[in-house]
């Protein structure tokens, strides 16, 4: 596999285990000194949705398809905005309230464009990518089939 395709998946992962938000920081900016603002989003899990107590939530994914439809959000990122790097982890796991659930993090010259990234690509992962969650409730299972 070439040095290419190693950074791409390195970039873009979706996994089991917790990440460390600092160490994505570290990567990314590790890619280029020309980084003059680094924009992030974490998403966590809340206790609380649609009126009623969360105890925990189930995230699936469609294994293969959710990881080329990140590496391709990447790709169209790079393009569409004046960014240098960006990376993207998301947790496929059982997950409790205030744990750590996806992570997006861009790199650009400037602010502006990294924060208009950010946003674009987290919009666009919960409309593309094909990772379900079940919120488990008091009142019983339930998939969530919205995307705020």
């Amino acid at each position: 596999m070439n040095s290419d395709m190693n950074k791409q998946q390195d970039a873009v992962r979706i996994q089991e285990a917790d990440f460390s938000i600092e160490a994505e920081v570290d990567a990314l900016r590790a890619t280029s000194k020309r980084i003059g603002g680094i924009t992030t989003f974490l998403g966590c899990a809340r206790d609380f949705s649609e009126g009623r107590d969360v105890f925990s939530i189930n995230f699936e994914q469609y294994a293969g398809m959710a990881t080329r439809a990140m590496l391709s959000l990447r790709d169209e990122a790079l393009e569409k905005f004046e960014i240098i790097d960006l990376r993207i982890v998301h947790r496929v796991t059982t997950v409790h309230a205030g744990d750590k659930i996806v992570l997006i993090v861009v790199g650009a010259e400037h602010r502006g464009p990294a924060f208009e990234a950010c946003e674009w690509i987290i919009d666009s992962l919960k409309q593309r990518v094909p990772i379900w969650k079940k919120e488990v409730t008091p009142d019983g299972d339930s998939w969530v089939t919205e995307h705020p």
